[in-house]
Order: C-alpha cells, then sequence, then structure tokens
C-alpha cells in the first residue's frame, strides 16, 4: 500500500475495472426486490456544471447504498437530445445540429465517467435517434386516433427571439422560460394533446404522493387550478343573448360595477359583426392579447359594448365592455368585475371612467377613491362578515331558478406540443393539396428528421426546407407536417423506456416496465414542477390506459435538491446587451468581512457584479468539474457536494470546502497504512485497551444508526456525512491506544468503509482490497446495526492519582456519582495499596482525581 493517497491513479484504475467486468449492468430477477433509482435526464450543452453533478452524485449515492441492501438496482442515464438550445448553438457555431449534439454527447459521458457513477451504460438513450422517437411517433399516432390529440387555429404563445410557440407551462410571468423574451399571442394552426381530460386525476391524486416536496404538490395544484363555484347565466337588456360566468362566491353578485368580456368571447365575435368600431377594435387586438399578470394601465384597451347584463339577483344593470387580456383564468373569456377586489379591474375601469356615474367614495387597492352605487365590501372582509338570510340564500336561489348550475372549472389548458423549429421529432402526419388530414402508416414509420443539412441563411430565418417532404399514402401524393413535437414530449416518457431500451416489437415491453415501475427515488429541480414533472404524471397515465404499465404514478418518491450557486458577472456591449462573463476572467477584491469591494476584468471591461445565481451556462458562471476533478479527484467533489449543505438548500459553491474534504480522505487513508503496516505482537496488549474499545464500539454502532437514518429516512446526506467524519475523527484520537487490537481495528475500518463506500466509491474500492485483499465491496452489505450495543448512552472519565493520569473507565449514563467513586477507586486498587484516601475530586463525565496522603 503507498504511503499517500494518489487520486489521479486510483480512480482511473477503478473505473476501468467497473468497465471491463461490466459491474453495474442490471438485469430483471424476480426474486429480488427491484429498486429505481433516477435522476432527471440531462440535456447536452456541451459540459457538465456542479449542479449536474449535485444531481448525479445525489442519485449514485442512493442508488449504491441500495445495493448494499441486497435490491436489485437500476440506475440508467440517457440524453433529453432535442431541443432549442442545440440547434441555437450549432447555428452559432456553424455545425449540424446533429453533429453539435454527439460532439456534446460524448464530452459530458467522458466527464460522467470520470465521476464514477454506477450506470448501466447498455441502457443509455438518446432522444435524437430514430430507433428511439419511432415509438414516439406511434404513440402519437394512437393518440390522435383515440381523439386525444387535435389541431387547431389558436391563438398561442410566441416567443420572438427563438420564434416558436411555446406551451402555457413554458411561460414565466408572461415570459419565455428559456431566454426572457416578453411573449406575444399569434394566432395559428397548432397540434394540442387532451391533458385537460386527466386534470381531475393529476389534482386528486396529488394527495397519494406522499413522498414528494409539498411545494412541489401545492406548485402542480396551483396550476391545475381546480375550483368550485357557480356558473351564472345573465340574460342581456333587448337583446336575445346570454353570458354565462363562472363564479367562486355568490355574494358578490351585489358588489359588481361592470362585466368584462375577451376578444375571444363568443359574444364579441358576433358583435364585430355588426358593429364597425368593434370590429375594428377587435382586429387591431386579435393577434396581440395580453395575459392577465402583464396587464397595466398603459397596455390594456377596451371599448364599451353599450349593452347591459341584467344582474338575475336584483334586476341591476351591469355594463358590458371589450378587453384586449383574458380576463379569467378559466378559459371562460368573461367575468365579473369589481374594482375594490381586483387590481386589473381597478386599472381597466379608472382608465375608461366606467364608475364616475356611482355616488359613493371607497378606497380601492391602491388607496385611491373610486365610486359605487350600491354598499361595497372589501374581498378580504367578506368572511368576516355576519352574512344575512337573504345572502345565504343567493346561491340557493340561483339554483332552484336555474339560473346558476354547479361547476368545477380547471385553469390547465391543453397541451400545446407541436413547434416551428427544425431539431425535433418529426410529426406523424400527412397533409394533401386539399387540407386531407392522415397519419402516416405505421409500416412507414420512423419519419426520420434529415440530418445531413446545411448551414446557411435560411436556417437563420428558420425557414427549413429538407427532403423527404412528401409522401406517398394509398397512391396518393401527401406533405409531410413541417412542425417538430415538443421536446417535453420524450422527456415525459424517458423513464419507461430505460426499463426496456432495447425492446424492438413495441414502444415498451409490460412485462420488463412493471417490473420495475413505478421509480422508486426521482431526483431534480423544482423548477420542473409545472412543466416536465406535470407532462410526466400525464403521460404515465397514458401509458396505463393504453395497457403498457398498471400503477397510476410514475415515482414513489421525489427529491428537488438544491441549486449550486456561485457569483455572476457581465458588462455591457455596443448593442446595449449583457455579455456574462466567467468568474475566471475577474479580479475581486473583498474586505475583511468578506464583502466584494472592487472587481477587475482581465481585459479592462466595466463589470457589473449581479449576486450569486444558479449556475449555468446562459449565466457563463458554471465551475468546470474537469480542472476540480484533476486537481482533488472525483471522490473529494463527490464528498464535498453532498456534505456542504443541506441537499434540499442552495450550495454555494466554496472550494476551501474541497480542499477540507481532500485533507479528511488523506487522514483517514494514513489511518489505514498505520494499520497496514504495524508489526502486531499478540503478546502484548495496552492496559487501557479494553475501557476505549467498549466506549468506542458505542460510538461506531450509534453512527452506523444515524447514519443508516440519515440516508433512508431523512434525507439528510450532509449529516451522515459529519457523523462518519465525526467517528474518523475519534478513531485517530484512540488509535495509538488500541494499536494491537487488530481485530477491532480490521473491523472498525471495514464498517467506516462500508458507510463511506456510497460517496467515495473509488477511494473505498482500493482501501476494501488492502484491507481485506479482494475487489469485491461492491458485493458487500450495508453495516448491520446491533441495538444491544447502544442500548445506553457510556462516556470515558479519566482517573488520576493526585493530579496524575493513571487510568481511565468506561462509565454508563445510569450510574450516580456514589458508584462512579466506587469503580474508579476499584480500577485502581493496585496503586491505591496501602494509601489513605484523604479525597476525591470528580469532574463529572471528564476526571475523577483520587487525593492521598
Amino acid at each position: 500500500m503507498k504511503k499517500i493517497y494518489n487520486h489521479k491513479k486510483i480512480e482511473k484504475f477503478v473505473q476501468n475495472f467497473w468497465n471491463k467486468k461490466e459491474t453495474f449492468i442490471t438485469k430483471e430477477d424476480k426474486y429480488t426486490e427491484k429498486y429505481y433509482c433516477l435522476s432527471m435526464i440531462p440535456y447536452p450543452s456541451g459540459s457538465l456544471h456542479m449542479g449536474h453533478i449535485r444531481n448525479y452524485t445525489i442519485g449514485d449515492v442512493i442508488a449504491r447504498y441500495q445495493r448494499m441492501l441486497g435490491k436489485n438496482v437500476l440506475h440508467p442515464i440517457g440524453w433529453d437530445a432535442f431541443g432549442l438550445p442545440a440547434e441555437n448553438a450549432a447555428i452559432k457555431n456553424n455545425k449540424k445540429p446533429s453533429d453539435w449534439t454527439y460532439q456534446n454527447i460524448k464530452k459530458m459521458k467522458k466527464q460522467l465517467k470520470s465521476l464514477g457513477y454506477s450506470y448501466d451504460w447498455k441502457r443509455e438513450l438518446i432522444t435524437c435517434k430514430p430507433e428511439y422517437y419511432k415509438w414516439e411517433q406511434w404513440f402519437f399516432i394512437k393518440l390522435y386516433k383515440n381523439g386525444l390529440i387535435y389541431k387547431k387555429k389558436s391563438l398561442v404563445n410566441w416567443c420572438k427571439n427563438d420564434e416558436t410557440v411555446l406551451a402555457n407551462e413554458q411561460v414565466i410571468n408572461g415570459k419565455c422560460w428559456r431566454c426572457d423574451e416578453k411573449i406575444i399571442q399569434k394566432r395559428i394552426s397548432q397540434w394540442f394533446l387532451k391533458i385537460t381530460k386527466y386534470a381531475e386525476e393529476l389534482f386528486s391524486e396529488l394527495k397519494n404522493l406522499t413522498l414528494w416536496p409539498e411545494k412541489v404538490k401545492i406548485m402542480q395544484r396551483n396550476w391545475i387550478g381546480r375550483t368550485k363555484g357557480l356558473e351564472i347565466c345573465f340574460k342581456i337588456l333587448k337583446n336575445n343573448k346570454k353570458i354565462k360566468i363562472f363564479i367562486t362566491n355568490p355574494n358578490l353578485l351585489r358588489n359588481y360595477i361592470y362585466i368584462n368580456i375577451s376578444i375571444r368571447h363568443k359574444l364579441t365575435k358576433y358583435l364585430s359583426k355588426h358593429n364597425i368600431l368593434i370590429s375594428k377594435f377587435v382586429n387591431k387586438y386579435k393577434n396581440y392579447i395580453k395575459f392577465i399578470d402583464d396587464s397595466s394601465k398603459n397596455n390594456i384597451y377596451g371599448i364599451n359594448t353599450n349593452l347591459f347584463a341584467i344582474n338575475p339577483i336584483n334586476k341591476n344593470k351591469i355594463p358590458i365592455w371589450i378587453s384586449n387580456f383574458d380576463v379569467t383564468d378559466y378559459n371562460d373569456y368573461a367575468k365579473i368585475c369589481i374594482p375594490n377586489n381586483n387590481k386589473n379591474d381597478y386599472l381597466f375601469a379608472k382608465k375608461y371612467n366606467i364608475f364616475l356615474n356611482y355616488l359613493t367614495k371607497v378606497k380601492c387597492l391602491d388607496n385611491q377613491l373610486i365610486y359605487k352605487k350600491n354598499k361595497l365590501y372589501n374581498f378580504n372582509d367578506i368572511n368576516n362578515l355576519k352574512i344575512n338570510k337573504l345572502d345565504k340564500s343567493i346561491k340557493y336561489i340561483l339554483l332552484t331558478t336555474k339560473q346558476g348550475i354547479k361547476k368545477i372549472k380547471y385553469k390547465l389548458r391543453d397541451w400545446n406540443i407541436s413547434r416551428q423549429r427544425y431539431w425535433g421529432t418529426p410529426i406523424p402526419i400527412a397533409i394533401s393539396k386539399s387540407g386531407e388530414i392522415k397519419t402516416v402508416p405505421e409500416n412507414k414509420l420512423p419519419i426520420i428528421l434529415p440530418e445531413n443539412i446545411k448551414i446557411g441563411k435560411e436556417i437563420e430565418k428558420f425557414k427549413l426546407k429538407y427532403e423527404p417532404n412528401e409522401i406517398e399514402i394509398n397512391k396518393e401524393k401527401f406533405f409531410l407536417e413541417k412542425d417538430t413535437l415538443d421536446t417535453f414530449f420524450e422527456s415525459s416518457w424517458y423513464y419507461a423506456r430505460y426499463t426496456c431500451p432495447n425492446y424492438k416489437k413495441g414502444m415498451l415491453d409490460s412485462k420488463m416496465s412493471n417490473y420495475w415501475l413505478p421509480i422508486d427515488y426521482y431526483i431534480g429541480g423544482i423548477e420542473h414542477a409545472t412543466m416536465h414533472l406535470l407532462y410526466f404524471r400525464f403521460y404515465h397515465k397514458l401509458l396505463r390506459d393504453f395497457g403498457f404499465v398498471k400503477t397510476s404514478e410514475p415515482a414513489k418518491r421525489l427529491l428537488c435538491q438544491g441549486m449550486v450557486i456561485s457569483d455572476t458577472f457581465y458588462y455591457i456591449n455596443k448593442n446595449n446587451k449583457r455579455i456574462w462573463i466567467s468568474p475566471e476572467d475577474v479580479i475581486i477584491e473583498r474586505n475583511k468581512a468578506g464583502k466584494i469591494t472592487n472587481i477587475k476584468h482581465i481585459y479592462g471591461k466595466k463589470i457589473i457584479y449581479d449576486g450569486k445565481k444558479k449556475m449555468s451556462k446562459s449565466k457563463n458562471n458554471g465551475i468546470n468539474p474537469e480542472k476540480i476533478i484533476k486537481k482533488y479527484g472525483a471522490d473529494t467533489i463527490r464528498l464535498f457536494i453532498m456534505f456542504a449543505a443541506p441537499i434540499d438548500m442552495p450550495l454555494d459553491w466554496n472550494e476551501s470546502g474541497i480542499i477540507g474534504m481532500s485533507r479528511f480522505l488523506h487522514r483517514f487513508w494514513k489511518i489505514v497504512f498505520k494499520y497496514k503496516k504495524h508489526k502486531y505482537k499478540t503478546s502484548i496488549i495496552t492496559y487501557f485497551n479494553v475501557d476505549i474499545k467498549s466506549f468506542f464500539e458505542q460510538k461506531l454502532y450509534k453512527t452506523i444508526n444515524k447514519v443508516s437514518e440519515d440516508i433512508e429516512v431523512k434525507q439528510n446526506f450532509n449529516t451522515a456525512i459529519s457523523s462518519i467524519m465525526k467517528l474518523i475523527n475519534e478513531l485517530i484520537k484512540i488509535f495509538d491506544h488500541i494499536i494491537q487490537n487488530k481485530k477491532f481495528i480490521k473491523k472498525t475500518i471495514t464498517i467506516i468503509l462500508k458507510m463511506l463506500y456510497p460517496f467515495t466509491p473509488h477511494f473505498c474500492f482500493i482501501l476494501w482490497k488492502e484491507i481485506h485483499g479482494s475487489y469485491d465491496i461492491e458485493k458487500t452489505k450495508w453495516p448491520i446495526i446491533c441495538k444491544k450495543k447502544i442500548i445506553c448512552e457510556n462516556f470515558i472519565v479519566i482517573i488520576q492519582i493526585n493530579g496524575k493520569k493513571r487510568g481511565i473507565i468506561n462509565i454508563s449514563n445510569k450510574l450516580n456519582n456514589k458508584k462512579i467513586k466506587e469503580m474508579a477507586i476499584n480500577k485502581m486498587y493496585k496503586l491505591l495499596y496501602n494509601k489513605k484516601i484523604k479525597r476525591t475530586i470528580y469532574i463529572p463525565k471528564k476526571i475523577f482525581n483520587i487525593v492521598t496522603n
């Protein structure tokens, strides 16, 4: 055994061993309990950053731990290979998207292997390969034929920067989830998947996900937006038309000011045919409808219909206005507006002086005064009012007179799954010259996306023309659909394909998928709560309903790891755009408190500090893991990233923490080296060996218990590592006292190696060989908890005679001071023979001093 721990030689040797022996290849075994551990599929962006490493290290620690518990563990990896970032990057670098993607996969695969992750690489998936997306196209056709996919011309979310449609879930605060560009609405033909058909199930089954973070479930509940209320039918004065409006609190009918309807409302469409002013208003704004949360006094517009709805409760007239923004979350396009309850209602009413004819003044949301005719209540005070009998009967009156019916509404909208970009799965639809739509015959699948394209101006304009763009069906000429599928479509079912990646007879092998599914432990960022994690659940229910899987939910347990954050810097270029620069190119000066006082760019540019942000390629603040691995080793970085912060909290990147982990591993390596090189003489036993052994054994078994609970139950990986580190520090302190007890030292080191192995597999692999003479640590079991050894807390007391240390004694917490005194004196019987004890001094749990004459 070498005296110095050399991570470079060790890690290369161990990884080659695993690769040669195919150590982590997984097969189904009906006699062994299965465990499916999965991290969210990575996007091949070009290189790993510490955020990736945190995610994948968590997964690997769990997978290795579960193997040690004797389970048959599936731990696969793949690549979410299609998508807009790859297409844009390829254009920027004058490369084909396919070349760019495969090049990145090769690089990132090498990086993952360098970290020693225990993936079954034979199950590797690449979603841009025809053998994968063939089944996606096949399933699209099945969904289409069963009425779950449809095409319609509608207003969609359009990103001007990326020149593509976005699903509602991909719009964050009115902006593109990727590039932060402000979204507009555009009317084009699009393909939709009926996720709304599953809204109730997606909502109700959240309660069954007891091992999912509550925050994720709350976000999904809010996004699905299940709401109970009444749909009320309002008659229109001097008109045979009616307006249906969904309202959650019928008592608010007394507080109305006006009714607002959207450009999309059917009454608006009717009126635009008979009113020139309304027609002009509709034509002006029909392709530029604002979001509710994007409304302000300056960008909302309206027009008075000069019509009045009749309040079914008090028969008052309610003015009807048309606006250029969607007025509700429920796709109804009509609402009763109460300005002193709602900011948008107030801004709209104020802009058009809708309430000027009302006589009484009342404070509104921004403490300005508005007018009202009847007594209005602030929405926040309604629950505190004593509702009279008339109020209580409002709902009853509406229901019995059939002016209102009970309804459950959802904010969730159907999933827009088509994209106007090249690098994606071709939609298996053919269209004739006359507009007839047909699905591509199954024997012609897959429709392959041509990868041999040229980089040029057409691509920069996103007007790709490529062959084949025609297909013959029943001897008739059809044109293939030019749109491609949203990449979330293929990343919503990859987890199931991992169970049978080489199956060629169908989308899934039900026998294999039902053996492995559901996922036992799923790991990924909380930013996917209302995108991937929602689609993922929905897709699983589709697979269930088509007979591929038996369960209703795809994952039992979800862990959303915290972000890895680091400093961000940028400068403003000539075009007034932010150019993000790497922290490595910045010289930072700090004061004694650590606060940044000055920032300089190595090339002299004026730099702006933008705080600590999530490591990402877009912010250019990622740390190159290759440099860290080369400098400190994969095991050191794995240990640091699991130790530095609770796993669900942000991790503030700090290289000094890695140095501390490196020193710790070197210390333990030296202990094993000392054990290996020591010349044992079994006849020599140190005087204090028995008591120290007993005391340390207590700590050893308590540590096993603590580490097991932290990993299995609490997910407190950082405190698990802390417990192991404390145990090793204790071992270092007493090592010289127990050096002769070879059997006990070997047992102790063995247990420590078992507990450290999921975190530092290369390091433990080699030390295991040094201790046991074999390369079989992967076959060893997790240490067994011996409860008898940890029933009571013990502590060691140093025994002194006249101030000089003469021994130690292992004391139980259950003993009183009188018993401790008796034990200490008995222990020192030979040294106290023929001596008179004048007094004893006991410092609890530390020292017992016997003073003699």
